[in-house]
């Protein structure tokens, strides 16, 4: 059965109120149990759930259940994963517990490089990474096959760059979240690089400029995207600023 897919905003949107928050291109939540047995539960009753096959993941802690949601044959959210999210969140109250965003977030790695089918392999070796589906040419991202790691992607260089950071983190987090977590990084020693492109993302460096990003889905300027489940790459005009991340 088809789903439409959803923009970015109208995902955003749908699940808010749920106690979901869409985070690059995923629906996620977690579920606070307390305890390994009810958490394993809680994952059973959903995974139960008509119609979950295909569009959820859990990660099963000591003490919470960590749920996300894409319809896995177009690697996008749809109105189908706006239905499991709301069952899901039922299936909690069941058990008098709650969907809420917590501190979901999407960690990927950002690697500068001026020739990227050169160094792309090695990665992929080092790594034991696989192309994502149907994307597998010489610049494309890499994913951990077992979905634990995060998802490695490469940004063109125009020139060389010595003796300063080529490989930096981008922490997709719910837009709600994005301004505490930086007020945390500001406290724990760091600093605002650039907030030119915000609420799109923040470029912060570590006391020696090491750099990361704190990304969320939204941000005026940005590049019209494609189709809703094209993952097109930029948080802003391609070449303008470093951290610009894989915009889904």
């Amino acid at each position: 059965m088809e789903h439409t897919k959803l923009t970015r905003a109208d995902a955003s949107a749908a699940v808010t109120g749920l106690g979901w928050r869409y985070v690059l291109g995923e629906f996620r939540t977690e579920v606070q149990t307390g305890s390994l047995p009810l958490a394993a539960d809680v994952a059973g009753r959903a995974a139960a759930v008509p119609g979950a096959e295909g569009h959820l993941r859990m990660d099963v802690r000591a003490d919470r259940v960590i749920f996300s949601l894409q319809t896995a044959a177009v690697a996008w959210v749809t109105t189908r994963d706006v239905e499991l999210a709301r069952q899901i969140s039922a299936v909690a109250q069941e058990f008098r517990l709650t969907t809420r965003p917590g501190r979901v977030q999407v960690i990927e790695i950002g690697i500068d490089a001026i020739d990227i089918p050169a160094i792309r392999p090695f990665w992929k070796a080092v790594l034991g990474y696989a192309d994502e589906p149907g994307r597998d040419g010489p610049s494309d991202a890499l994913i951990d096959p077992l979905g634990q790691g995060p998802a490695v992607w490469f940004q063109q260089m125009d020139a060389p760059r010595p003796q300063r950071n080529r490989i930096h983190f981008d922490v997709s987090v719910p837009h709600d979240q994005a301004h505490q977590r930086i007020q945390d990084t500001i406290a724990a020693g760091g600093t605002v690089r650039s907030d030119a492109e915000a609420p799109a993302f923040w470029v912060l460096a570590d006391p020696e400029g090491n750099e990361a990003c704190i990304t969320t889905w939204q941000g005026p300027g940005l590049r019209a995207p494609g189709p809703a489940g094209s993952r097109t790459r930029g948080h802003g005009r391609r070449g303008r600023r470093r951290c610009r991340g894989r915009r889904r």
